[in-house]
């Protein structure tokens, strides 16, 4: 029997596939890329067709030397990296280290890590797919010419340590012009008016509200006129001139791609979208499940795809017929239109409906069980029934106005049912038109020509609001929308611009910095097309053009350097150096006495001496508790370790060493008076506790808590035990 090598690209991947192989097969990890273009120099020589300068990573030597001793004791080897064009580029290098020939047969791909797929990709390798290396690579060079000709332009006429990239300024523009936006506006006065109708007098109240003025759509714009519909509606006769009752459906959304993945866990769960694609890559790459041992829990994370293959449909509308019922399972499995050409992979998913949330709970951390849930009621969802609503809408005229009540109840659950609650409200409701039935709203059994009686009117002032800022979600989905960059791209694009200083993320929405505004405005005045989002969207479509082999990667950058070098040229003779404006504090300079300055680092902004470099005082930012130091009476501030980790201490250090890694409360302890904390428990929850850890109530939560962590433990110690209980019982 020959021996073969499997190389991947995790060793939690390896340690997954290597149970599903036999004895001899040899799994190991390439730890991401071996082989780069270098950081130290440009790499690309744009004299000789933009010929990539690739060389072995620095500090992978002894990982190459290893995967080379194996793949010469190996009789075969196969390239198992991720299957899209990342994981098609990192093979066609592996190739190359590993001396093997690009049409050999030694690439093999699976959309999920299980046996089945794993056993069969074994079965049917393939050369390496050239036309997705030389789309990866072309993105790679045209990264490298924008970052390795913008940056230095950057250094030279703003300051050091900014960057400029095709995807991540296309980015800070969106966020920048939103905020343009948003300074621009004027809010406009407008009123809306709800009449509180019965049916009778002791019945219960239901709103109505104002919608049209002698047969036209209401437009009340001031107090003035408010009042004066109020005095009239106040004196008619409140009649129901309409009733109109239909049944409404709500179909499911379909399942995760990797963008609407990002979106939904930023809206849901608050996960930013590279904490998304961590955990997922977890979750893909295979946990130990109890004594199962390692086990992929869903397919690949990375895809534009909302297809599902037949195998899976088949397992899904099994469990659904038995969990549910026949009345949930539509007479033929959902298919979803995909918005993109591209269909390589499936949707993100389950790998196998035996492996339920519940049941791997004990097994996977918090996050980690968050994001499985979210992403298996989500496919179990998309391939249920539609939700059916009774809904009932009632038009009621008062004279020369009319007003509409309008209700909805669930008839038939249909999708809704695969919600469990357990990481929170369901936002499918959000992502639909039907905004009248979010709310479900119970109205009276009211007949066409009926007398209502008037409870009373609630006249309400409102203003326009501005466009929102957006949300890491919001973002995401405009990216996708616009076509700019790829899911899998948009992880580290946005932790750059917040990186760079660029943007930063107030109450979870993104905010531009002045530095921000001042970069844009310079890229766009000379480097308008890489700035421009219809541009960014066309060499998207490029590269997938060069990945389908419908391309040359060589014309696509040499339509790109030619126009790009002209600008880069007359943008260096035409900038002058640009003065960042200055932030003057109130804080004076202890040495010299002049109004400290903000400056921004790499760890965010800090105080500085404007009379750099003949004083060089710094000091941080501190964010006052408003609590004060138990130790000497000055407040206790927020700081940060070098770690960024967040701590508690008093504003006087190193005079008053008083720290703490809880957050200090405004509120006073009612039995000893000492102020309370937001403390952090082991198992990740939080509780609001007196800082004094003498005081009775403090012993007591202690004690509370350690009880319910006692029985915890044991309910999960019972839980890893029973299935093997079961095993034996099953086995007589």
């Amino acid at each position: 029997m020959s021996k073969a090598l499997v190389v991947v690209e995790s060793p939690a991947k390896a340690k997954t596939i290597e149970k599903f192989l036999g004895k001899n097969y040899t799994v190991k990890a390439s730890m991401g890329h071996l082989r780069d273009l270098p950081k130290s120099q440009f790499g690309v020589n744009l004299e000789n067709g933009f010929e990539p300068k690739y060389i072995n990573i620095r500090g992978k030597g002894d990982l190459i030397k290893s995967l080379k001793g194996a793949a010469k004791n190996a009789d075969i080897v196969y390239l198992a990296t991720d299957p899209d064009r990342e994981g098609e580029a990192i093979a066609w290098h592996l190739a190359h280290i590993l001396n093997i020939p690009e049409q050999t047969t030694c690439r093999i791909e699976f959309n999920e890590i299980t046996k089945t797929a794993i056993q069969q990709a074994v079965k049917n390798p393939r050369p390496i797919n050239l036309p997705r290396v030389y789309a990866q690579q072309a993105r790679r060079i045209l990264d490298r010419i924008v970052g390795y000709k913008l940056s230095p332009l950057l250094w030279r006429k703003v300051r050091k340590g900014l960057s400029a990239g095709r995807v991540q300024s296309v980015a800070v523009r969106l966020i920048c012009d939103r905020e343009k936006e948003i300074q621009a506006f004027t809010p406009e006065e407008y009123w809306t008016i709800i009449a509180k109708l019965k049916e009778k007098t002791n019945s219960k109240a239901f709103d109505a509200e104002l919608v049209a003025i002698d047969g036209q759509k209401s437009a009340i714009n001031g107090e003035l006129q408010a009042e004066s519909i109020v005095s009239e509606l106040n004196q008619a006769e409140y009649i129901v001139s309409d009733v109109k009752k239909r049944e409404r459906k709500r179909n499911p959304q379909p399942p995760f791609t990797t963008s609407s993945l990002q979106q939904e866990a930023a809206r849901k769960l608050g996960f930013t979208s590279r904490k998304t694609m961590i955990i997922a890559q977890q979750l893909y790459e295979g946990l130990t499940i109890g004594n199962m041992g390692q086990v992929g829990l869903i397919t690949y994370m990375r895809t534009d795809s909302t297809r599902v293959a037949e195998s899976a449909q088949q397992e899904a509308r099994s469990y659904i017929e038995n969990k549910f019922g026949l009345n949930y399972l539509p007479a033929k499995a959902p298919t979803y239109a995909n918005k993109k050409s591209q269909d390589a992979h499936e949707a993100v998913r389950p790998t196998t409906l035996d492996l339920t949330p519940d049941a791997v709970a004990t097994s996977l951390n918090k996050d980690q069980l968050k994001l499985y849930t979210l992403i298996w009621e989500r496919f179990i969802a998309s391939q249920m029934t539609p939700a059916i609503y009774d809904t009932l809408t009632i038009e009621i005229t008062a004279g020369r106005y009319k007003l509409r009540a309008t209700g909805s109840q669930i008839k038939f659950p249909g999708f809704l049912a695969a919600f469990s609650g357990a990481i929170g409200k369901s936002k499918e409701v959000e992502q639909t038109a039907d905004s009248d039935l979010d709310k479900e709203t119970t109205l009276p059994a009211l007949l066409a020509g009926q007398v209502l009686k008037l409870n009373r009117l609630e006249p309400k002032q409102h203003f326009t609001e501005p466009p929102p800022r957006y949300t890491e979600a919001s973002l995401v989905k405009v990216l996708e929308e616009k076509g700019i960059g790829r899911p899998s791209t948009y992880a580290p694009t946005i932790e750059t611009i917040v990186d760079r200083g660029y943007v930063e993320r107030i109450e979870k929405k993104f905010h531009p910095t002045e530095l921000g505004f001042v970069v844009l405005d310079l890229l766009k005045q000379y480097f308008d097309k890489i700035l421009d989002v219809e541009f960014t969207a066309g060499m998207e479509d490029k590269l997938d053009d060069i990945a389908e082999g419908d391309a040359s990667w060589l014309n696509v950058l040499e339509e790109f350097y030619a126009p790009f070098a002209q600008d880069l040229s007359l943008a260096e003779e035409a900038i002058g150096h640009v003065e960042l404006p200055v932030e003057v504090s109130d804080v004076p300079c202890e040495n010299c006495g002049q109004m400290m300055v903000v400056k921004q680092g790499r760890y965010g902004n800090f105080l500085a001496c404007p009379g750099f470099p003949a004083c060089r005082n710094t000091k941080p930012i501190l964010k006052d508790t408003g609590v004060k130091c138990p130790k000497c009476g000055g407040s206790i501030v927020e700081r940060h370790t070098k770690r960024r980790r967040v701590f508690y201490g008093c504003e006087k250090y190193p005079e008053c060493d008083f720290n703490t890694w809880d957050m200090p409360l405004k509120e006073n302890c009612q039995v000893c008076g000492a102020y309370m904390v937001r403390h952090k428990f082991k198992n990740g929850g939080f509780s609001s506790i007196c800082s004094n850890e003498n005081c009775s109530s403090r012993q007591a939560t202690d004690s509370a808590k350690t009880a319910a962590d006692a029985e915890e433990k044991e309910v999960q110690a019972k839980a890893k035990k029973k299935p093997a209980a079961n095993r034996r019982k099953n086995n007589g």
